[in-house]
């Protein structure tokens, strides 16, 4: 059974999240990834714990938990770029490659001729795909860009947090680095489609992947509303404002989250909270004046929700057809039934000898399975990458070494 994008070779000339995050969906997906990595120090994200223990030495290895998490399945080939002989590696290396994927500061690839121009100059055919924080032009492309700002700059933490009004109020950034997540997506969406277009044409392309670009789109109807009527999109915390009840109450066991906008579901609801009169008060008739009177209802519900033990009261809804889900910590989300029967967890066999926990992709197909596969260590693939896709002889690759370049 062949995987997907079998016989398809990426040059990945990218680091940290949104770059590597792109060409480890391709890896999964069974394309060959050479991730070209600087010798002795790697990915800045080998130099950000926690890191994996060396069996060997019992001391903290550069496999970090940030490395690990996105360079899954891929070659690791330590090359020195800043050297006329490392660049003319990478340069030989990248034409023996259907797709480069960089996310350097625009123009800078240039001086060691790995820019798209240089590169499809050479070979017309070859898919070229920048990941940047601004794209290849405007006035802030030279700037360089990182996932808090992009967050700020870019709309999502103007309407994550609590309003300015409550108390711990204020924009609130997520922790996962979403702007960079969210381009890498976009930017795997963009390779799979030019290589489709190649396979009708035979023609190359260049993609410009923007962290700006993804996460302005990524603002969805919250940014569409905006254009529509003017109006700015305002924080309201874990409040749903167009449905009511939809919030997070505490429970004797922790909290939990029930989304019951429609009049069955909050008749169900206060039936099970044992408040079956509750859908007759007047304020909380409708969905309408449930939003209207959000507090006072958010109080009442509070009040019949505290003490009761979550596991229960989450069955009870459940029975009763209720939207209700609990609010995991991540050791209950790998706790959860449901995430261990998708078996999101997977145990790879790793080069320092140990077996390491990863999160599996989530991508399921029927015909042709994700082959899961532990990141690599630092310059694991060099002598073969050199050996079999440039043909250098041993002698060769011990020059290299011998003068740094690998």
């Amino acid at each position: 059974m062949s995987a997907i994008l079998e016989g398809i070779k990426i040059l990945d000339l990218t680091r940290v999240v949104a770059g590597p995050m792109c060409t480890q969906i391709l890896a999964d997906m069974g394309a060959t990834v050479y991730k070209i990595e600087k010798p002795g120090d790697g990915d800045d994200t080998r130099r950000m714990g926690p890191f994996l223990q060396d069996p060997a030495t019992g001391q903290p290895s550069n496999d970090s938990a940030l490395y690990l998490a996105y360079n899954r399945g891929k070659h690791s080939v330590t090359v020195d770029m800043a050297t006329p002989e490392g660049a003319q590696l990478v340069r030989d290396l990248a034409l023996r490659c259907d797709v480069v994927v960089e996310n350097y500061k625009v123009g800078s690839l240039a001086k060691y001729g790995l820019d798209a121009a240089s590169l499809r100059g050479l070979k017309p055919e070859l898919i070229y795909c920048s990941v940047t924080g601004f794209g290849q032009t405007g006035p802030d492309a030279p700037k360089p860009a990182y996932d808090f700002i992009l967050q700020g700059m870019a709309g999502p933490m103007s309407t994550c947090g609590l309003p300015d009004d409550e108390p711990g109020g204020g924009p609130m950034r997520t922790a996962i680095p979403m702007t960079d997540m969210v381009t890498g997506l976009y930017a795997t969406i963009g390779i799979l489609g030019a290589l489709m277009h190649r396979q009708k044409t035979g023609e190359g392309q260049v993609i410009d992947a923007a962290m700006l670009d993804a996460t302005v789109a990524f603002n969805g109807h919250l940014a569409v509303g905006y254009l529509m009527n003017g109006k700015v999109p305002q924080r309201v915390g874990n409040t749903n404002p167009i449905a009511s009840p939809s919030e997070v109450f505490e429970c004797a066991e922790g909290r939990i989250i029930i989304s019951a906008g429609n009049n069955q579901q909050f008749q169900r609801m206060c039936t099970v909270l044992g408040a079956p009169d509750m859908p007759t008060d007047p304020r909380f008739a409708t969905n309408m004046q449930r939003i209207a009177h959000r507090r006072e209802l958010q109080d009442a519900l509070q009040t019949l929700v505290h003490g009761q033990p979550r596991a229960r009261l989450l069955e009870q809804l459940s029975a009763a057809n209720v939207p209700a889900g609990p609010l995991n910590d991540m050791a209950q989300v790998f706790t959860n039934p449901q995430t261990q029967h998708r078996q999101m967890v997977v145990e790879l066999p790793h080069s320092s000898g140990q077996t390491v926990r990863l999160v599996r992709s989530p991508l399921n197909w029927s015909a042709s399975p994700v082959t899961h596969k532990a990141p690599p260590r630092l310059g694991e693939h060099s002598l073969q990458a050199l050996r079999d896709e440039l043909g250098l002889s041993d002698a060769q690759v011990a020059g290299l070494v011998a003068r740094g370049v690998v």
